[in-house]
């Protein structure tokens, strides 16, 4: 019987869990965005016990996306500026 009950209850979670991701009314998708990129560059995945770990990923994701953002820009004026 309590198998059951665990059961219940975490179909119920994951009801209320689904509920919350398709609500028009909660978090738009851009502030869920805005928040995985957040949460993504701060190393919130890494294992805090480790720090130099933490630090390392996030100077790696923090330069990545500032390669990123440069190739961006350099292919934005290599094109606009014609050949």
């Amino acid at each position: 019987m309590a198998k059951r009950q665990d059961s219940d209850s975490e179909s119920r979670r994951i009801l209320q869990r689904v509920a919350q991701e398709t609500d028009p009314a909660g978090n738009s998708f851009v502030a869920r965005t805005t928040k995985g990129m957040r949460d993504h560059v701060s190393a919130a995945d890494a294992d805090r016990t480790d720090p130099i770990e933490v630090w390392g990923t996030r100077v790696g994701r923090i330069l990545g996306l500032l390669l990123a953002l440069g190739l961006m820009v350099w292919l934005v004026l290599f094109l606009t500026r014609g050949s």
